[in-house]
């Protein structure tokens, strides 16, 4: 599936000279810089304007009370539960329509899936690196309040997004955003604290939401695509240290003649063989996420028992609720926090 803003070529060529550093131009990055920018810029707007204005109209009692530190956390979740509501559902339309990312392994198995190409895919990869380089600046811009674990992990996010530009396992990028279907749980969790909902109903419901889309989306989903990104890249460094490394270009180059709808898919393929350095950044960066997905729910599952506990002084108030009252009256804002992996891990 082409990408439906792509530039034409009069702004597309003054672009690629001015914004792609020149070790980067025979990446796909000059097709998606232009898209990477705008979702930045978006971001920013959403931030900055758009949601202090409407969580002032929609919650005129709770939001303009808030102190600086609360508002400025509470508007980073704004923006969170906006990319991943976004992203996710963008990558599920292509997951189940995108026709080349279909070809990627149908037609060219392993070498499609690690080293092939859709201007759709492409695109989704760019509003994420989008979100990243907003996030970067952000966690960047106020890292007194957010603090040095916001900034790193927007350096480390943008840079392994970016990774996906050579392009590099294009079609495992969509199966890894589903990550995100449990994000906007997360984010109604903590909107669920700031508006004194701690222990309710409701919020007993989101996080019964949030556990089971957590459990689904990267424990499950999430470690069985893994298995199968260890396979094809585990396929690729073996293929490229092997005497047949030199033969990639020619063999991308007879895929690539057998024509047909898949035909465009492997046009990257062939540039270059598969770097020691970039399988191992690669799969220990997947392990990593990985373990961390099973050590985070085990957190989450830890800290929804503290906030639904029948408390001891009393019947039908929990734990959690007398604890989140206490830090309302203390004038904290942290609250309960829950981590949820990568791109919603905010104090406040």
């Amino acid at each position: 599936m082409k990408d439906p803003f792509s530039l034409p070529a009069s702004l597309f060529t003054p672009l690629r000279t001015f914004l792609v550093p020149s070790p980067l131009k025979r990446t796909t990055l000059p097709f998606h810089v232009h898209e990477i920018i705008l979702l930045a810029l978006f971001y920013q707007v959403l931030f900055t304007t758009i949601s202090p204005v409407l969580s002032a109209y929609f919650f005129p009692r709770t939001y303009p009370a808030f102190k600086r530190s609360t508002k400025l956390n509470w508007d980073v979740h704004v923006v969170s539960l906006v990319q991943s509501l976004f992203i996710s559902s963008l990558a599920a339309y292509l997951l189940l329509y995108d026709e080349e990312r279909r070809d990627m392994s149908e037609v060219y198995g392993w070498r499609g899936r690690v080293w092939g190409y859709s201007g759709a895919v492409g695109m989704t990869q760019a509003c994420a690196a989008g979100y990243f380089l907003w996030d970067l600046w952000v966690s960047a811009r106020h890292i007194q309040i957010l603090g040095a674990s916001s900034l790193m992990h927007a350096i480390g996010a943008l840079l392994v997004t970016c990774l996906g530009f050579r392009p590099f396992v294009n079609y495992y990028g969509l199966v890894f955003i589903l990550y995100e279907l449990s994000t906007p749980f997360l984010n109604f969790h903590w909107f669920f604290d700031k508006l004194h909902l701690t222990g309710s109903r409701i919020q007993l419901y989101n996080g019964i939401l949030l556990l089971t889309s957590f459990a689904l989306a990267r424990l499950v989903w999430g470690t069985y695509q893994s298995m199968r990104i260890y396979r094809d890249i585990w396929a690729a460094l073996g293929y490229s240290q092997s005497g047949a490394g030199h033969r990639l270009a020619e063999d991308l180059k007879r895929m690539r003649q057998r024509g047909g709808r898949s035909s465009g898919v492997m046009r990257f393929g062939g540039a270059e063989i598969m770097p020691l350095w970039l399988a191992v950044l690669y799969l220990s960066s997947n392990t990593l996420l990985s373990v961390l997905n099973f050590y985070w729910f085990g957190k989450m599952i830890e800290a929804l028992r503290k906030r639904f506990q029948p408390a001891k002084g009393g019947e039908g108030t929990s734990a959690g609720a007398v604890e989140g009252k206490k830090q309302e009256a203390n004038g904290s804002a942290n609250g309960y926090h829950i981590p949820n992996g990568p791109t919603t891990r905010r104090r406040g």
